[in-house]
C-alpha cells in the first residue's frame, strides 16, 4: 500500500520541502494579541522566557497559544517589559478569559497615573510648625519671635535692662567716690577707711546681686509670655505680656530659688565634708584628692540639676504650675530626653555668648579709652564714670538682643518636648483652628491633662484636664420576666 502524496508532493523531487506554514498573529500595534509577534516586530530582548524557533508551534508566552489553532498554548505570561502598543501587566481587554488587566496599557509596574500624594504638611499658625521640631527649627523659631514682635521682645528687654543698668551704674559711681576719698598714691588703708569701704561695697554688692536676680526672673516671665503666644501666630503688646506675667512672678521667684538651692547643695555638701575631715586631723593629700573630686563631682550634679529644671519657668507661666509642681513637672519632661535637651541648650548658650561678646566688643574698646591706668585714682573719678556708662550701654545692647534669643530657645524646646510626650500639636491645632480667644488658650491649651495621660486633639477641655460630659442616660433594656424563686427552672 502506498501513502497517498499530500497536496504540492508533485513538485520535483530535487526540491527541499519547505517550512510548515506559520499560523497568523496580529500585528505588534494592535491591542488584543495573545501569541507572539512575528520576528522584527519590534518585540525587545527577553520580554518573555524565550521566542518560539521556526516550525515550533506557538507555546511562547506570554498568551496562551496563538489563535486559531483550536488548543490553547501552555505557556506562562511573560515579565519582560511589553512591546509597543501592547497591554502592560495582565490581559488585554477582550481576552478569550474576560479577565481585565491590572493595570492601563503601557503602566507596567510603575506608580499609578498621578503619583503618591505627598504627606500633609503640619500648619504653621506663629513661628513654628505644630509639630516636633528639630535643633534648627527651635533656633529659627527664637529669631523668628524677635523679628515678628520685636517691641515686646527686644522692647521689654531693653527698658527692663535700662532700668537695672541705671541703678547697677549708680552703685559702682558711688563706690568708685567713696575709694577715691579714702585712698591715694602714697597713703595706706587704715582701719577706720577700711571699715567705711567695707560699709560701701558690702550692701552695694548684694543689691546688685539681688537687682541681677530680680532682672532675670521678669524678663524670663515677660519673654515667656511672648514667646508663647507667638507658637499660636499671636503679637500681644508689652502690657499683655506684663498682665499676663505678673500673677506668676511670685510663682516663678520660689521656683527659681528652689533651682539655685539645687545648685548650691552639692558645693556646700563638699565644703561640710572637707570641714569634718579637717577638723578630724585628715592628712593635707587626702583633703587634696577628696576636695579635686568633689568639685567634679558638684559640676556634674550642678549640670545634671540645671539641664533637668530647665523647663520649670514655662510650666509656671504656661501651665500655670506651683513652684515645687513646676519643678517635677520639668523633670519628668526632661527625663527621657536629657542629653538632647542639654546639647540644644549648651548650644544656645554658645551662640548668646558669641553673639554677646560681639556686641560689647566696640563698647569695650571705647570704654578703655577712658581708662586711665597711671593716674592716681583721685584724678581717674571722672573719666572712670564716663567709662562706667559706656559699658553699660553696652550691656543693654547685647542683654536686649540674647535675653530673648535664650528665653525663646528654652520656650519652644519646652513646646517641643510636650509635642513629643503629649501630643500638645493637636491640642495647639484644635485651638488655632477654633479661633479661640487668647485668654482661653493659655487657660485651658497649655494645661497638662494630666500626668502620664497625653493631650488629645479633643479640643480644649481634654487639654485642661476636665473629663468629657457623660452621655445622657437613655431608657435601658426592658427587664424579662424574673424566673421563680424555687421549683423546676422556667422555659424562657
Amino acid at each position: 500500500m502506498t501513502d497517498t502524496p499530500p497536496s504540492g508532493a508533485g513538485e520535483t523531487g530535487d526540491q527541499e520541502q519547505g517550512p510548515p506554514a506559520q499560523p497568523w498573529f496580529p500585528p505588534g500595534s494592535q491591542p488584543g494579541g495573545y501569541g507572539q509577534t512575528p520576528p522584527g516586530a519590534g518585540v525587545p530582548p527577553g520580554s518573555g522566557y524565550g521566542q518560539p524557533g521556526a516550525g515550533q508551534p506557538g507555546y511562547g508566552p506570554p498568551g496562551y497559544g496563538p489563535p486559531g489553532t483550536g488548543q490553547p498554548g501552555y505557556g506562562p505570561p511573560g515579565y519582560g517589559p511589553p512591546a509597543a502598543g501592547q497591554p502592560g501587566y495582565g490581559q488585554a481587554p477582550g481576552s478569550a478569559y474576560g479577565q481585565p488587566g491590572y493595570g492601563p496599557p503601557g503602566a507596567g509596574y510603575g506608580a499609578p497615573p498621578g503619583g503618591w500624594a505627598s504627606p500633609p504638611q503640619a500648619p504653621k499658625p506663629g513661628v513654628i510648625p505644630l509639630r516636633p521640631i528639630a535643633v534648627g527649627e527651635i533656633l529659627d523659631g527664637a529669631f523668628t519671635s524677635i523679628r515678628r514682635n520685636p517691641k515686646a521682645t527686644l522692647g521689654i528687654a531693653a527698658v527692663v535692662l535700662t532700668i537695672s543698668a541705671i541703678i547697677t551704674t549708680s552703685l559702682e559711681v558711688l563706690l568708685l567716690s567713696q575709694l577715691g576719698v579714702n585712698t591715694g598714691t602714697d597713703q595706706t588703708l587704715t582701719s577706720a577707711q577700711l571699715a567705711g569701704m567695707l560699709a560701701v561695697v558690702i550692701p552695694s554688692g548684694l543689691t546688685a546681686l539681688v537687682l541681677a536676680f530680680i532682672v532675670q526672673i521678669l524678663l524670663t516671665g515677660l519673654l515667656t509670655a511672648v514667646i508663647g503666644r507667638s507658637v499660636l501666630g499671636d503679637r500681644i503688646t508689652a502690657g499683655e505680656a506684663w498682665r499676663i506675667a505678673l500673677p506668676r512672678l511670685p510663682a516663678l521667684l520660689l521656683a527659681t530659688l528652689l533651682t539655685g538651692l539645687a545648685l548650691i547643695g552639692p558645693w556646700a555638701g563638699l565644703a561640710v565634708v572637707l570641714i569634718a575631715l579637717g577638723v578630724a586631723g585628715a592628712p593635707g593629700g587626702l583633703l587634696i584628692v577628696i576636695g579635686f573630686l568633689g568639685v567634679i563631682a558638684a559640676v556634674v550634679l550642678d549640670v545634671w540639676f540645671w539641664t533637668m529644671f530647665s523647663m520649670s519657668a514655662a510650666a509656671v507661666v504656661l501651665e500655670r504650675q506651683g513652684p515645687a509642681q513646676a519643678l517635677g513637672r520639668s523633670w519628668r519632661l526632661v527625663r527621657k530626653s536629657f542629653w538632647r535637651v542639654f546639647g540644644i541648650l549648651l548650644l544656645a548658650g554658645i551662640i548668646v555668648l558669641v553673639a554677646s561678646s560681639v556686641l560689647r566688643l566696640p563698647f569695650t574698646v571705647i570704654s578703655a579709652a577712658f581708662t586711665s591706668g597711671s593716674a592716681p585714682l583721685t584724678e581717674a573719678i571722672r573719666p572712670g564714670v564716663v567709662s562706667l556708662l559706656i559699658g553699660a550701654v553696652g550691656g543693654i545692647v547685647a542683654g536686649a538682643i540674647t535675653q530673648p534669643i535664650s528665653a525663646g530657645v528654652t520656650v519652644l524646646l519646652y513646646v517641643d518636648l510636650r509635642m513629643r510626650r503629649e501630643g500638645l500639636d493637636l491640642a495647639l491645632q484644635t485651638a488655632t483652628g477654633d479661633g479661640q480667644p487668647p485668654a482661653d488658650d493659655f487657660a485651658t491649651v497649655w494645661r497638662p491633662a494630666g500626668p502620664e495621660r497625653p493631650v488629645g486633639a479633643a479640643g480644649t477641655a481634654g487639654a485642661a484636664g476636665t473629663a468629657p460630659p457623660a452621655p445622657p442616660p437613655g431608657p435601658g433594656p426592658e427587664a424579662g420576666p424574673s424566673p421563680p424563686a424555687t421549683g423546676p427552672p422556667p422555659t424562657w
